[in-house]
């Protein structure tokens, strides 16, 4: 049956504050066109903070039954993302021997020429592709050498068919970003365009948020995944720790 190609539960956890996300506020606050960065996107590691909501989402998870803890970690290859999920296993998130798979899929969306621009950087840089993503919107919208919201979409589908043939049955947990956290909604939710621009539109993903589909049998003719909670900040609440929200790197990944 359809049904048993569902995981049990599928979480989707945006990474920790990251240096970048350090870095992108400062640069805004100095009305900068350029992020200062000293490494390429994918080896940003996690700030201070990020560690401590890191830690503090395993220390939450880990008081959880069992049944609710996940026991599969995918991640994100970017070393916010494979740290955020290292810090939660060792704090008890999940078993203390779980792996980690490493899914380049997973990782951030590309931005291209737009890479580490603020918002000010790109209309005094790059007009016209202010001016293109005005005109095709931010779904579509493709900088030259980057990727559309459409584009890892396309990846993650992939994604969910792995989840889906090798992984029926199991709670797993995917640490990522804040594009794929929203994509991921379209593609389980089954949304369009309008809506999920909609729900970006409302806020940002809060680093080490988590959103929860579970399991429901009684979806559809054949059951399917049900969304639970979205954006859920209670397990760093809990252990009082700060919850941050800042976009990742460019102004692109929320405009």
């Amino acid at each position: 049956m359809a049904s048993l190609h569902w995981p049990a539960r599928l979480i989707v956890v945006r990474h920790g504050q990251s240096a970048g996300n350090v870095a992108r506020d400062l640069a805004h606050e100095a009305n900068e066109n350029r992020i200062a960065l000293s490494s390429r996107d994918a080896d940003v590691p996690l700030s201070d903070l990020g560690r401590e909501q890191a830690a503090a989402l395993g220390g939450w998870f880990a008081q959880q039954p069992p049944e609710q803890r996940p026991d599969v970690l995918l991640s994100s290859p970017y070393l916010r993302a494979c740290q955020t999920a290292e810090i939660f296993r060792d704090h008890g998130g999940s078993a203390p021997d779980a792996p980690i798979c490493f899914d380049e899929r997973l990782r951030e969306k590309e931005f291209g020429i737009l890479d580490g621009l603020t918002t000010k950087g790109i209309l005094a840089v790059h007009p016209e592709q202010a001016e293109f993503r005005r005109l095709l919107g931010k779904f579509y919208h493709r900088p030259p050498g980057g990727e559309s919201w459409c584009d890892v979409i396309l990846r993650l589908r992939s994604v969910m068919d792995t989840i889906s043939l090798h992984y029926a049955g199991r709670r797993v947990m995917i640490f990522s970003h804040q594009v794929v956290v929203l994509c991921m909604r379209y593609i389980v939710e089954t949304l369009g365009e309008r809506e999920i621009l909609d729900i970006d539109a409302a806020g940002d993903v809060a680093n080490c948020a988590v959103t929860e589909y579970r399991f429901d049998p009684s979806e559809g003719k054949t059951g399917g995944l049900v969304l639970h909670r979205y954006n859920a900040t209670a397990p760093l609440e809990a252990q009082a720790t700060p919850v941050t929200k800042a976009p990742d790197l460019i102004a692109g990944a929320r405009g």
